[in-house]
Order: C-alpha cells, then sequence, then structure tokens
C-alpha cells in the first residue's frame, strides 16, 4: 500500500469510519508521483477541506512550488463504529453451546490411551480442558448460566447411533446449568453409551442453528457460540459445508477444537480464514466466516497461545459484522424495573 494512503487510514481511529469514496480515485492518481512524501491530516483538517470546498496542493519536494497535483474531497460520511464492549456492557448476551465427539476412534474410555479417558487422579483429558477453558469465559456473558449440551457419534441404550443427542440424560433436557453441569454430564454419559460412529457434523449444527433462528424472530441481543470438539476426520463434509453456510445469516459462531493425533486438513476447509467463503451443493456462498479451527496439539506445542485463545480471537470481529450487516445497534440503558424479555424456548 502506497504511503499515503496508509497514513490516511492510518489516522481515521478505531470508532469512527469514513466513506471517502470519491477520494480514492484522486488518490490513485497522485500517489503514482508521491514516491518520497506522506499525507499528513487529521480528520479535522479533512472536514475543514471538505466545508471549504479547496483542493490540498501537493508538491514534487519540500520546499519547492511547483504544483504537482490537488486533492479535493467531494464528501464523506460519518458512522459510528460501536466496539464488541459496547454491546456487551448494554446486554447483549453471548450463549453458549458445546458438542462432543464420541465416536470408536476416541477410543475405549476406560483405558488410559483413550481421548476420553477419565483420570482417577483429577488430570483432565481434552475434551474436558476444551470444555472447561471456553465455558469458563463464555459463561459470563450468559445470563441464566443454561447451556445446551450434545454428543454425536454414539449408540444409545437399546437404540440406535444417534449424531445428536442430550448429554443430560436424568432430564432428557438439553441444557444444562454452568460449566460444572456439563462436565457432570460429559463424564455421566460416557458410561451410557457406546462409542460408534460415523463423524457427522450436520445434525449438531442444524440443532445450534435452529434454537438461534428461533431466538432472532424474538429479538436480536443474543449471539450463539457452539462449540464442537472432535477427534478426527467427518464424512459429511458437505453436508457439513451446506449447514454452515445456511447458518451464516444467523447469529451464530462456530468453534472447533481438534484433539488427538488425526490428520485435520479437512477441518481447514471449513476455516475460511485465508479468505475464500465456504460454497454450498447449491453454490450458494457463505454470508460470512463463522468457523474458528484449532487443533489442539499444534497450539499446546506452540506454547505462546493457549487453546482458548486461538479458539475465542476471530469471535468479536464474527460478532461486530452480524451486527453492523444487519445495523443492529447497542441497546440504550433499561431501567432498572425492566426485566429482559427473553423468548419461549424452542421445541428440542
Amino acid at each position: 500500500m502506497p504511503v499515503a494512503t496508509m497514513n490516511l487510514w492510518g489516522r481515521l481511529g478505531e470508532e469512527v469510519f469514513w466513506h471517502l469514496f470519491p477520494l480514492i480515485p484522486s488518490l490513485i492518481a497522485f500517489v503514482t508521483f508521491l514516491t518520497n512524501r506522506a499525507l499528513q491530516t487529521t480528520i479535522a483538517q479533512l472536514e475543514n477541506l471538505y466545508k471549504s470546498k479547496a483542493g490540498a496542493n501537493f508538491y514534487s519536494k519540500k520546499g519547492q512550488k511547483k504544483l504537482k497535483g490537488q486533492l479535493f474531497l467531494d464528501t464523506f460520511q460519518e458512522k459510528v463504529q460501536h466496539t464488541f464492549l459496547d454491546y456487551i456492557s448494554s446486554g447483549f448476551e453471548l450463549n453458549f453451546m458445546v458438542a462432543v465427539d464420541f465416536t470408536a476412534s476416541n477410543g475405549d474410555p476406560r483405558t488410559p490411551q483413550s481421548l476420553h479417558y477419565i483420570d482417577p487422579s483429577g488430570r483432565l483429558n481434552s475434551y474436558q480442558q476444551a470444555i472447561l477453558g471456553v465455558s469458563e469465559v463464555l459463561q459470563f456473558y450468559d445470563k441464566d448460566r443454561r447451556f445446551p449440551a450434545w454428543g454425536f457419534g454414539a449408540k444409545m441404550p437399546q437404540g440406535p447411533v444417534s449424531h445428536c443427542f442430550n448429554l443430560n440424560a436424568i432430564t432428557n433436557d438439553c441444557e444444562v446449568v454452568g460449566f460444572e453441569g456439563i462436565m457432570s454430564a460429559y463424564s455421566s454419559t460416557l458410561y451410557s453409551v457406546s462409542l460408534s460412529g460415523p463423524t457427522l457434523f450436520g445434525p449438531v449444527i442444524n440443532k445450534a442453528a435452529e434454537i438461534a433462528s428461533h431466538s432472532a424472530q424474538y429479538g436480536n441481543n443474543r449471539y450463539f457460540v457452539l462449540l464442537i470438539i472432535t477427534d478426527g476426520v467427518i464424512t459429511d463434509e458437505q453436508e457439513t459445508k451446506d449447514s454452515i453456510v445456511r447458518a451464516s445469516d444467523l447469529p451464530l459462531s462456530i468453534l472447533i477444537v481438534g484433539v488427538g493425533n488425526a490428520d485435520f486438513t479437512q477441518m481447514r476447509t471449513l476455516d475460511a480464514d485465508l479468505g475464500k467463503r465456504l460454497q454450498s451443493s447449491t453454490g450458494r456462498v457463505a454470508t460470512r466466516d463463522i468457523v474458528q479451527f484449532v487443533p489442539m496439539r499444534e497450539v499446546q506445542a506452540g506454547g505462546q497461545v493457549t487453546v482458548v485463545q486461538s479458539l475465542l480471537e476471530e469471535l468479536p470481529g464474527q460478532f461486530l459484522e452480524y451486527m453492523r450487516t444487519r445495523g443492529i445497534k447497542p441497546q440504550p440503558p433499561q431501567h432498572a424495573s425492566a426485566p429482559p424479555a427473553y423468548p419461549p424456548p424452542p421445541q428440542l
């Protein structure tokens, strides 16, 4: 990027975005010969330039009066860019959901080699580490601390293999209370189901999208975060992509943690970090990137950031992109006597 352009945009500030569309062609025109001179200006100076309708003069070298070009600012538009904290402090919530892989490739939970092994000494396995780390952070953004928790890829007692079942088998309710409830339900499920397969993401993503869609019909102050923890390659890659593309229109982000030593190359295609958005089987392109994939072993080997930091890195940006593209602004302060309105729970 030319220095003149970079200095100009670098001074616009974090909170104000100036749409300087007529300015761009002018910049392109004069930047070619301003190889040794940067455009140094302020927002106030740009505003004065617009109001005065006068051009800013540029000279070939400092101290010379040979005019090389002029810059005119025809119009601008000021917009307030609200931050993630603006939304959270005004009552917006992040509602956490989790889905755990119970496929047979994880190994027999009764053996120490299993990724699902519950160590009597209290040492957490990879699934427990991911659940605890993410839920401990996100629970503070969820007022009721009731989290939908599912499993997938297990054979149910006296039943078929299920690709989306409630971890809370006691009440058969998808929600559990707090991260303690998730950890307890996870441990109990390990001893009540048989690990099976295959590995399918589509059903749990669709269930999370159903909840997010239902909530969006009754208000726009809730954003949902689905954590999927898995040990292997999915067998419904195209169906998963279709589900993600559909969900990209909803207030939903998907965090995927890869545990174990499997080849997670396929998972990286779900994370559009390279700038190419997912495309469905019908040719529809995702509205936005809503997936963040993190292989636990690689992050732990690096040692500079935690798995939770890597997972949550893109979440504020995904949240803001959804709110801004839909024109949703932070809510004004509410009186203490006015309780928040929550939608009726969907039929799960």
